[in-house]
């Protein structure tokens, strides 16, 4: 979002997971990103963030005005986010030990990956784009997840069951905003 808003913003790598990480000196809950603003104040959780950064730059409105066009885009957003988050519970079930780990879990993560997948497939249908003509919020968060699926679960073949999801992956992909923050390979 900072990077298709073209706003300028000192960037930090944080791991969560380090015991000496700095995230909880800004975020109660210990989770990323986190966007500490001028004036100290420290926002997060993904959507909060990018409703800030839309409203704070004339630039490339991502999130429409029109009620009906932005509660759409925001359903993307949070189909993609849903999605996202399954797949990220189960890689940090399977880096528990094996006889902690709950297959039971992993399983119900696993549903709600497929189902969300075939879902942001289904509502792609054949357009260019999430949310009808333009890009928006809506391929972000879902180039993001699909990115994320790549990284993490190379295994699911997502491009093959989903060829309109690919297409819009590649699309995504090729937007400086997305190939210049690309996370290093696993």
């Amino acid at each position: 979002m900072l990077a298709e808003k073209k706003i300028e913003c000192h960037q930090v790598e944080v791991s969560p997971w380090t015991p000496d990480n700095r995230v909880h000196a800004f975020s109660p809950l210990g989770k990323v990103p986190v966007l500490v603003l001028d004036d100290g104040t420290a926002l997060y959780d993904s959507r909060v963030i990018v409703e800030y950064l839309d409203n704070v730059s004339p630039v490339s409105r991502l999130i429409p005005e029109p009620s009906r066009q932005r509660i759409a885009v925001r359903r993307w957003e949070a189909l993609a986010d849903g999605v996202n988050e399954a797949a990220s519970s189960i890689v940090l079930e399977r880096r528990r030990p094996t006889a902690q780990q709950s297959d039971a879990w992993i399983d119900r993560q696993a549903r709600k990956l497929d189902e969300g997948t075939a879902e942001l497939a289904r509502e792609l249908e054949e357009r260019a784009w999430c949310n009808g003509e333009a890009y928006s919020l809506a391929d972000i968060a879902t180039g993001c997840t699909l990115g994320y699926l790549d990284l993490r679960h190379p295994n699911l073949q997502w491009r093959d069951a989903y060829p309109n999801l690919a297409r819009l992956y590649e699309r995504v992909s090729k937007r400086p905003s997305f190939a210049d923050t690309l996370p290093p390979p696993a």
